[in-house]
């Protein structure tokens, strides 16, 4: 499913809802670099976690 990923796709991380809404920066060999809306940049080991994608943007 990370393999999906691509630049600018909106995702969740769930184990960590606190920091939000987070847009996908890149995703090279697995790692993820978001940007969160109250974490800012993160790289997430696409191995360990598996970021939720989101469709539906809020209003």
């Amino acid at each position: 499913m990370m393999s999906l990923l691509e630049p600018g796709m909106f995702v969740r991380h769930p184990s960590q809802p606190d920091w939000g809404l987070g847009q996908v920066q890149s995703n090279i060999g697995g790692r993820v670099t978001v940007n969160f809306e109250h974490a800012g940049k993160v790289v997430v080991d696409g191995n360990r976690v598996e970021l939720v994608i989101v469709f539906d943007l809020p209003r």
